[in-house]
């Protein structure tokens, strides 16, 4: 792993409630995405905490880490060296660390971060979700896990997830351990109890 550590370890930010947020790489056809993207990472500046994601400038992860980056957030992105020859990295990032794989890029998120929260996206976000979700599940970690369902972009998801408990294939005390929300502030707003007394990840 190549760290490129821009902050110090004197930065107080590093110590910051720290919040992984998982999402397209694409921008997709709805400009409101883009839009919902800039009031995440502006949101996540504004309550002072940290942002880990994956270290792209394009798509709504971009979206997300340049508006928390121009509120004065402390930002940490995570990239395997052969995807920085095919997506930009993020200029300006507080920390970047360039692993070698996917697995040990979702690693190093985990480590990093108090809380994760996802966004739309592919399939690449879908993955990020089950891994997480399925950590907590297994008691591999006790990080919060927020599905934010922007404009229903998850309904099918959700009715998916509906129908495993339904049949059987998940418990319902297993699904309420994914929160799920409908909008941005009701996803932040969630995790705030969380942050209280949390030094951050970042010093473990």
């Amino acid at each position: 792993m190549i760290d490129h550590a821009i902050d110090s370890p004197s930065d107080p930010r590093a110590r910051l409630f720290a919040v992984c947020v998982f999402c397209g790489s694409r921008l997709g056809h709805d400009p409101d995405w883009s839009a919902m993207g800039h009031e995440t990472g502006q949101a996540i500046a504004q309550r002072q905490w940290r942002l880990v994601y994956g270290a792209g400038r394009w798509g709504l992860m971009g979206a997300v880490a340049k508006a928390a980056l121009d509120e004065g957030a402390h930002v940490t992105g995570i990239i395997p060296d052969y995807l920085t020859k095919i997506e930009p990295v993020l200029p300006g990032l507080d920390r970047l660390e360039i692993v070698q794989t996917m697995i040990e890029r979702k690693v190093r998120m985990m480590e990093l971060s108090d809380a994760f929260l996802v966004l739309p996206g592919g399939i690449g976000t879908l993955e990020e979700l089950f891994e997480v979700w399925t950590g907590l599940q297994t008691h591999a970690h006790e990080k919060p896990v927020v599905l934010a369902n922007l404009k229903g972009y998850y309904d099918p998801l959700l009715n998916f997830i509906n129908k495993a408990t339904h049949e059987g294939f998940l418990t319902p005390s297993q699904k309420s351990r994914l929160l799920v929300t409908s909008s941005i502030h009701e996803a932040l707003q969630g995790l705030e109890p969380f942050a209280f007394g949390i030094t951050g990840a970042a010093e473990r």
